[in-house]
């Protein structure tokens, strides 16, 4: 027993790597995991005294134990099922083919990813974008809110930025769980979305199993009390105006309404900017009659470089106004029959939303100047006649001076030629007469 074993070097080797290997899984991994674990649950409650609203236990379960309970869930069960005797399938890959799709939805949220690193990142990079403009809100009336209620924003959907704006300016109130669309699902912008609490949905998904297992996550965030904000309209806006809704994921937080015990609380947040982004990219997928992007990479790689340059050389200046404005709340506890009808609450919350679209200059400035040529006298009286009718909404002002406002829309329409001046007028170009009335839809629901 006591005599000595003579073996080869490598293999000893290996016998030491196998042994260092268990201790770390079975006493260093977990300890050092318990001791991250206890060091973040004490960071979050200090962070939960900051906030509004707190983070709710639910973004904070482990991913790993969500996809479990999401696979494992009767509904999803009985789909995995059909869908295994619909396409000739062994129920084991039907199942393995929805913990594909769960692992796919089912965010890993952080809160030191959100709250440390990507609330700071959209406010800086909205503040180096826009001069950013917080419209109409009502602080009591959002505050007044059950904290134990599910808060549902529901946004019009002008730009990709429109994730950062919110984010930005819903800071101090909650961490927002967006629903993302295939867009994002690059690597490794895929993780970063992620780890901010975004789930991603497949928006043209005809799949019942996909559909029965985002329904069921839709189900248990809205019970589990998650702050979460969607697009009502299903998409971006190819042509500047509101677009009608979509019924998808709408319909899923009404029919997990019987299975909710907190009241269901939607918040109208209403987007408009002085500048889209993506606007000539929207406008070239509307002409082409399809919702594919020609955003390749490259084109955000050279756009970036060139603002960059813009700001080395001392010429670069931001966007023009970016306005948020949020509506009055609606809690499916005072209107219950909205709760059994999908299409009318879909309607009452686009009725909010287009109430409190903010007005800025260039949209302004578009509007008239599609009429026809104007000089800048004239310019001013037709701002000064069009705010007269839009005294009930909320307009941005720059200086609270109508006239200056008239100055800040010519300068970034004459800057990108889609105005253009004409002697003592100025008209818009013909070859840029779509890209103006883009920005004009966005307003033409208030006039």
């Amino acid at each position: 027993m006591t005599a000595p074993v003579t073996l080869p070097l490598w293999l000893f080797v290996l016998i030491l790597l196998f042994a260092a290997s268990a201790f770390a899984t079975h006493f260093l991994f977990p300890s050092v995991r318990w001791f991250f674990r206890r060091r973040l649950e004490k960071a979050v409650a200090r962070l939960n005294t900051r906030l509004e609203r707190p983070i709710e236990p639910f973004k904070l379960l482990r991913r790993y134990d969500l996809i479990q309970r999401l696979c494992y869930h009767p509904d999803v069960t009985r789909a995995i099922l059909d869908h295994a005797a619909e396409h000739g399938l062994r129920e084991d890959v039907a199942f393995e083919r929805a913990r594909r799709y769960a692992r796919e939805i089912v965010p890993a949220f952080s809160a030191f990813a959100y709250f440390g690193w990507g609330v700071r990142a959209a406010r800086m990079l909205s503040n180096a974008l826009y001069r950013v403009r917080l419209g109409h809100h009502d602080p009591q009336e959002l505050s007044g809110i059950d904290h134990d209620a599910t808060l549902i924003f529901v946004m019009n959907h002008r730009s990709n930025m429109d994730y950062v704006l919110v984010t930005h300016l819903a800071a101090e109130r909650s961490a927002l769980s967006y629903a993302v669309g295939e867009w994002a699902q690059v690597w490794p912008l895929s993780r970063l979305i992620r780890a901010m609490g975004a789930y991603f949905i497949r928006r043209r998904s005809r799949d019942g199993l996909y559909r029965a297992i985002l329904r069921r996550y839709v189900e248990m965030a809205t019970a589990g009390g998650s702050t979460q904000a969607i697009f009502p309209e299903g998409g971006l806006s190819l042509d500047g105006a509101l677009q009608p809704p979509k019924m998808g994921l709408l319909s899923y937080i009404t029919d997990a309404l019987p299975q909710v015990e907190r009241e269901v609380v939607f918040v109208p947040v209403a987007l408009n900017y002085d500048r889209v982004l993506e606007d000539r990219v929207l406008i070239g997928a509307a002409e082409a009659g399809t919702r594919r992007f020609d955003a390749r990479i490259s084109h955000v790689f050279a756009a970036t470089l060139r603002q960059l340059w813009l700001r080395v050389t001392g010429r670069y200046h931001r966007f023009g106004y970016a306005a948020v404005s949020f509506g009055k709340p609606l809690s499916l506890k005072h209107f219950p029959a909205l709760a059994r009808d999908p299409e009318a609450l879909a309607d009452a919350l686009m009725d909010r939303i287009a109430a409190c679209v903010p007005v800025l200059p260039v949209p302004l400035v578009a509007h008239l100047l599609l009429d026809g040529p104007k000089s800048r006298a004239e310019l001013e009286r037709g701002v000064s006649a069009l705010l007269d009718r839009l005294g009930h909404c909320h307009v941005h002002l720059p200086r609270n001076n109508r006239d200056y406002a008239v100055e800040v829309g010519l300068r970034s329409l004459t800057e990108r030629a889609i105005a253009v001046k004409e002697g003592d007028t100025f008209a818009i170009a013909p070859e840029n007469r779509t890209l103006a009335r883009f920005y004009a839809n966005s307003i033409a629901h208030l006039l």
